[in-house]
Order: C-alpha cells, then structure tokens, then sequence
C-alpha cells in the first residue's frame, strides 16, 4: 500500500513538472494613445519565466527593428510601445515636412505558432510597412527557439549535418523553380534562406523578396517534408 502512494506522488510530481514546463500562447494586440498608423497582433509566450521571458523578448526585438526606419539607430532596449511611437512620430516628421503629400503610412504585424513540441518552438512574423514608394515592404521572419529554455536557435544548431541539409535543400530548391528559373537572380547558384523553420509538414525554408529574386517574383517557399529531412534534425 505504501509503494502504491510514493508511485502516486512520484507521478503527481512528475506531471507537475511537466505542466510547470510547458509553454503556451496567447494573442496580444499592442497600440498606444499615440497610435494611428499600427497595428500588431502577436503571440505572447506564458508559462516559467526564464522561458518565457527569452521568446518574449526575441520577438519584442524582432518587432522594434521592424517598425525602425533609420536602421543606424539602435532599437533592442525599446519596447513594442515605445516602437510604435517611434514609427509613429516619424510620421508625423514627415507630415510636417511635406504637408501637401497624400501618402498615409501604415504599418501592420502578425505573428503565428508555426510548430510547437516539447523541444522546439517556430514563431513567424510577417510584418508589412508603407512609408511611400512604388509598393509596401513585406518581411516575414522565423524565429526557433528551444522549448525547455526558450532560448534562441540558429539555423545551424537544428541540424546535425548541416552540409548534408544544404545539399539536401538545393535539390528541393532547384525542383520548386524547375520552371520559372528565369524569374531568378542566378538559380544555378544556390543559397539558403535567412528563414529556416517547422511546420506540421516539415522544415519550411522561405525567402524574402529581394533575396533570390526581384519584388514581382513574390516570396519564394518551400517544405522538406519529415520523412526526408528527419535524419539530419537535432529537434523535432
């Protein structure tokens, strides 16, 4: 009977720590009295706070540099508040600079759970800016982070032979723009993307417009489904 009960509160304990460790998300809109211009939508990670403060913060980071305009300006000590200000009073700058001008500034941010398990975590932020010009700019991002620190991860600590997924992702690449390689820069001379991460379906790997190809190619993306890839993963 006494085994019984220590098995009990072996287990309890167990799944106590499993729940205490584990990360959920919910929605968040950020905006400020100030504010006309921009609108944010992200994930804000909850659950122990060494974890949740690292995503938190990475994707805090990654929304400041997004809304910073002058990219000599430092922006990793400014909140998304103090961001949207920023991006905001420089507006208006511009308004009083050149008060005839129809153009109306706009600036809008989402953020999305791509893949979620214990062990890796891939957030996207899409972020679309118009400060003038032929067209807006639209930038989406990955972030990876590990699930049991939260701490960021690069694009070379997901795999444990990176060259061999680099060789891997060439062929995929040189599949998805078999025909339209004339859309591209120099399709013959692979690189990988800046944004690298999981989906329900795999590894997504995407690239901005400007990376591979011209704006009016549009963003480029692609999956490197599981079965494929799964031997060079050091997360799943």
């Amino acid at each position: 009977m006494r085994s019984i009960f220590y098995l009990l509160c072996l287990l309890f304990i167990v799944l106590s720590c499993q729940e205490e460790a584990a990360i959920t998300f919910s929605e968040e809109t950020f905006t400020t009295s100030q504010n006309k211009i921009v609108e944010i939508n992200i994930p804000i990670a909850e659950g122990r706070d060494a974890v949740k403060n690292n995503i938190n913060k990475s994707i805090e980071e990654v929304i400041s540099a997004s809304l910073r305009l002058d990219k000599e300006l430092e922006a990793k000590n400014k909140s998304i508040s103090e961001s949207i200000d920023m991006f905001n009073s420089e507006y208006a700058s511009f308004k009083s600079e050149f008060p005839d001008s129809a153009i109306e500034w706009e600036a809008q941010i989402d953020g999305e759970i791509m893949y979620q398990t214990d062990a890796v975590i891939s957030v996207a932020i899409t972020s679309y800016l118009n400060t003038g010009g032929a067209h807006g700019s639209l930038v989406i991002t990955f972030l990876n982070f590990d699930a049991l620190t939260g701490q960021s991860l690069e694009n070379e600590q997901l795999f444990n032979d990176f060259n061999a997924f680099k060789t891997l992702a060439k062929d995929y690449f040189n599949d998805h723009i078999a025909d339209k390689k004339e859309l591209y820069f120099e399709p013959d001379n692979f690189i990988l993307p800046s944004n690298i991460g999981f989906n329900d379906s795999g590894i997504i790997l995407l690239y901005n417009s400007y990376e591979v190809a011209p704006y009016s190619t549009g963003l480029t993306e692609f999956t490197i489904p599981f079965d494929a890839i799964m031997p060079y993963l050091n997360y799943m």
